[in-house]
C-alpha cells in the first residue's frame, strides 16, 4: 500500500523542520571557539608592537585568555563552551516554535477536505 501524496508530503516537511540540538550545539560550540582560535593566531603570527589590543579584552570576559598561542587553546576552549549552549537552545527554542506552528497549521500544506463537493462557506438556510 503506497502512502498518500499529502500525508507524505506533510512527514517530509515536519522532518525537514526539525533540528538536532546537541549537533546544533556542538557545531556552534566549534565554530565559535575556532573563530576566536584563529584570530588569535593570526594576530600572534602577524606579530607587531602591540599584538591585538581589542582582542585582548576578551580576558576581562574568558579568565587566562592573552592574545598568544597558549591563549587561543583557552579561547578555543571558552569559545566552545560559550557557543554550545546558545546553539542547543537556540535549535530547543526552534524546535518548539516549529511544533507550534505544526499544531496551529501555520506553513503545512493544505489538507484535502474530507467532501470535497461539499461547500463549506455555504448558508444552510440558503439551500434550495
Amino acid at each position: 500500500m503506497e502512502p498518500d501524496q499529502s500525508t507524505l508530503q506533510t512527514l517530509v516537511i515536519s522532518r525537514l523542520l526539525r533540528l538536532n540540538a546537541l549537533i546544533y550545539g556542538v557545531t556552534l560550540g566549534l565554530f565559535a571557539g575556532l573563530a576566536i582560535f584563529i584570530a588569535t593566531n593570526w594576530l600572534v603570527l602577524k606579530g607587531g608592537g602591540i599584538v591585538g589590543p581589542h582582542l585582548s579584552l576578551l580576558g576581562q570576559y574568558f579568565v587566562g585568555y592573552r592574545v598568544t598561542f597558549v591563549g587561543s587553546l583557552i579561547g578555543l576552549a571558552y569559545g566552545f563552551v560559550c557557543g554550545l549552549p546558545v546553539g542547543y537552545f537556540g535549535a530547543v527554542i526552534y524546535n518548539w516554535i516549529a511544533d507550534l506552528r505544526e499544531k496551529r497549521g501555520v506553513g503545512a500544506p493544505p489538507h484535502p477536505s474530507p467532501h470535497p463537493g461539499r461547500q463549506a462557506d455555504r448558508n444552510p438556510s440558503q439551500a434550495g
